[in-house]
């Protein structure tokens, strides 16, 4: 049985809006167990960055108000202090940023940033951080680790920049690893590879990964189980197989129905009604994706919708699922793919 590293529970992060918070991240439960991969999955909107920067607690603090417990090993990560807070991110928890460009120093060399967090957490002589360092560049697929080491970030490719981040996520050899869209603006080919070496270092340190991403096709590739969120709250939350599989939420299975398949009978591609509602004007009662699909009658949805294991581990929130299907455009129902007329 694997071993739990992070459990949350009730997390509600609300941001101060005009004198007032508002919910971004609304009552999440779940739990990473080590050397699992759990993806998080959502549109814009959705609250994903939002609990990846909870959990690190990277918010404007007097903006921020973070209710629950996020427990990492055993201490709730929300009554650390700031100094307390230091030591485990980049130690003992560390994140790779979505925009690599941006989470890099451009004025400071690849080996000096990865350097400074082994200054920060461990105490390792220059020799043995300049060693530590090499180390790493090789071990994230750098071809020739002491060129890269003096190099600075403009001097390099999107994806090389991206396994720098990753080299200074891991340089502690931290337990856990949040990843925030760790393959956006890359090509398909980079993608794959940054995929296969997340893969790789998990494997080999058995280390908990959360993988914030909106591409499913990134999730089936490399996740173990699957968080679904829409608007601040997991809708479904399952293994691979049940989200890919046996999907049953309406928003999980229009995510999922949006895929191009590639087929020759996919005349059209499923859009999904509408749009994330945003914090200020998201209704709070009731089905938060009921707008979204309007021909779903009002009473099919519960007025207070909670999570129902429908199986093992495998959890849906509203009662509407049972009643969803698919309306294709022209009026017709189906409960496939929208096809053309």
């Amino acid at each position: 049985m694997k071993k739990p590293i992070l459990q949350i529970n009730h997390l509600t992060t609300s941001f101060l809006i005009n004198g007032q918070y508002y919910p971004a991240v609304d009552d999440v439960s779940f739990t990473v167990n080590e050397n699992e991969i759990v993806a998080v999955v959502g549109e814009s909107g959705c609250g994903k960055s939002a609990l990846a920067l909870s959990i690190m607690q990277l918010h404007h603090k007097q903006r921020t108000k973070l209710e629950g417990t996020i427990t990492y090993k055993g201490r709730n990560l929300l009554t650390l202090n700031e100094a307390q807070m230091n030591k485990v991110r980049g130690g003992e928890m560390g994140m790779i940023f979505q925009e690599p460009l941006s989470a890099l120093n451009p004025l400071m060399t690849v080996g000096k940033q990865i350097e400074e967090n082994l200054d920060y957490h461990t105490g390792l002589s220059k020799t043995q951080k300049k060693e530590r360092t090499l180390e790493i560049l090789a071990q994230v697929g750098i071809r020739n680790p002491k060129l890269t080491y003096k190099q600075y970030p403009h001097e390099l490719s999107g994806g090389m920049r991206q396994r720098i981040v990753i080299s200074i996520a891991i340089a502690c050899n931290p337990s856990l690893i949040i990843a925030d869209e760790p393959t956006t603006a890359l090509d398909v080919t980079i993608q794959a590879q940054i995929l296969d070496l997340l893969k790789s270092i998990q494997q080999k340190t058995q280390m908990g990964i959360i993988l914030i991403t909106h591409d499913l096709s990134v999730v089936a590739e490399v996740a173990d189980r699957v968080i679904v969120m829409y608007a601040g709250q997991i809708v479904e939350m399952g293994t691979v197989s049940d989200i890919f599989n046996r999907p049953l939420h309406p928003y999980t299975r229009s995510l999922l129905n949006s895929i191009p398949s590639g087929t020759d009978n996919q005349n059209r591609l499923h859009i999904i009604k509408g749009m994330v509602p945003s914090i200020m004007n998201m209704t709070r009662k009731g089905c938060r994706f009921r707008k979204r699909i309007p021909w779903i009658s009002e009473k099919m949805h519960e007025e207070t919708p909670v999570l129902h294991e429908v199986s093992k581990d495998h959890w849906v929130r509203c009662s509407c699922y049972q009643h969803f299907y698919f309306q294709a455009e022209g009026g017709e129902l189906t409960d496939g793919i929208t096809q053309s007329k």
